[in-house]
C-alpha cells in the first residue's frame, strides 16, 4: 500500500500547487489580505506532500520493493543502502520527483524568509512557482509515475543502477546540481511578479542576489564533486568529466547577466 499512498501524495500535491497557482492572485485582485497570506499555507502543504511521496519512493528501494517497476529497474538486493538511497533520482521518473522536491523546497524558503516584503508580491511570486510546480507534478502524474506497479507478476531480484552513478561523489551530484538549477526559478517568479505587477520594486532587487549566488554556487559544488569522481577513476572518469563543462556554460549564461541588472535595479528603486 505505501506506494498507493505515494501516488495519493502526489495528487494531493497536484492539487495543492494548483491553489496555489490561483487563490493567492485572486486575493492581490481583490486586495484580500488574508487570501494573499494563504499562499504560505500552500506552500507548506505543497512541500509536506512532496516531501512525504519522495520519502515513499525512498522507502520502497530501501526495502527492496519490486513491485514497483522504478526499483525493480534501478536497483537489487547487492547494493549498498545508500546507493539503494541514491538510486532514487538515479533514472528518469525519480531525477523529476527530486527536481520536484526541491522546487517546492525553494517555495517554501520564499514563503518562509520574505516577511519583510510586500504581501501582494510574494503572493505573485508563490503563485507563479506554483505553476511551475503543478506543471511538473502533471508531467510526472501523467507521463512519468515512478509508483507504477510490476503486479500480479513480480521479479524477485532487481536490476542494477547505473554504473556511473555507483560512486560517493556521483550520489550529492545530482541533488547538488538540481538545487542550484531550480533556485533559478526563484528569480524567474520574482521577474514574472515584477511583470504582472508593472513595476520593478526594490523588494526584487533586494531578494534575488543571495537566490542568484546559490543558484550559480551549489551546481558548481556538485560539479566539483563530479570533478573529483573523474579525477579518481583513469579511463571512464575521463568520459565522466567531459560535461560539467556544458551545463556550467548554461547556468553561467543564465545568471552572468543578473548582477548589471540588479545594480541598475537598486538605482531605480532609490530615485523612486
Amino acid at each position: 500500500m505505501m506506494p498507493e499512498y505515494g501516488h495519493a501524495l502526489l495528487c494531493l500535491a497536484l492539487g495543492v500547487a494548483l491553489l496555489l497557482s490561483v487563490y493567492p492572485l485572486w486575493g492581490v485582485a481583490r486586495g484580500d489580505a488574508r487570501m494573499m497570506a494563504s499562499a504560505g499555507v500552500f506552500a507548506w502543504l505543497l512541500f509536506i506532500c512532496v516531501a512525504g511521496a519522495f520519502f515513499v519512493l525512498v522507502h520502497a528501494f530501501v526495502v527492496n520493493d519490486f513491485t514497483v517497476a522504478y526499483v525493480a529497474g534501478n536497483s537489487n538486493t547487492q547494493l549498498p543502502v545508500w546507493y539503494r538511497v541514491a538510486a532514487t533520482w538515479g533514472a528518469h521518473e525519480g531525477s523529476l520527483l527530486l527536481w520536484v522536491l526541491l522546487m517546492s523546497g525553494w517555495t517554501l524558503a520564499v514563503a518562509v524568509f520574505s516577511r519583510r516584503v510586500p504581501a501582494d508580491i510574494v503572493a505573485r511570486v508563490l503563485a507563479v512557482m506554483g505553476m511551475v510546480c503543478a506543471g511538473f507534478l502533471a508531467f510526472i502524474l501523467f507521463t512519468s509515475g515512478p509508483f507504477a506497479r510490476t503486479l500480479p507478476a513480480f521479479p524477485v531480484e532487481g536490476r542494477d543502477l547505473n554504473p556511473l552513478l555507483q560512486d560517493p561523489g556521483l550520489i550529492f551530484h545530482p541533488p547538488l546540481l538540481y538545487m542550484g538549477y531550480v533556485g533559478f526559478s526563484v528569480a524567474f517568479a520574482f521577474a514574472i511578479a515584477a511583470l504582472l505587477s508593472g513595476r520593478l520594486d526594490s523588494a526584487f532587487t533586494r531578494f534575488c542576489p543571495p537566490v542568484d549566488a546559490g543558484g550559480v554556487g551549489v551546481p558548481d559544488a556538485g560539479h566539483r564533486a563530479r570533478l573529483g569522481v573523474g579525477l579518481l577513476r583513469a579511463g571512464l572518469g575521463r568520459l565522466v568529466v567531459l560535461g560539467p563543462g556544458g551545463e556550467r556554460l548554461l547556468y553561467a549564461v543564465a545568471g552572468g547577466h543578473r548582477p548589471a541588472a540588479l545594480a541598475g535595479g537598486h538605482r531605480t528603486a532609490r530615485r523612486l
